[in-house]
């Protein structure tokens, strides 16, 4: 990572890309579950 050096947040190191991974992670879970009930609800 080019920006690992100069990232105040953190987010460039192994915790932030754990957290934004499980975030991702979380958010398509949640869009799968609401689109099949939106399916099943027809």
């Amino acid at each position: 990572m080019l920006f690992a050096q100069g990232d105040p947040t953190g987010l460039a190191g192994p915790l932030g890309q754990a957290v934004i991974a499980a975030g991702l992670i979380v958010v398509i879970i949640l869009a799968i579950r609401f689109l099949w009930e939106r399916r099943n609800r027809r």
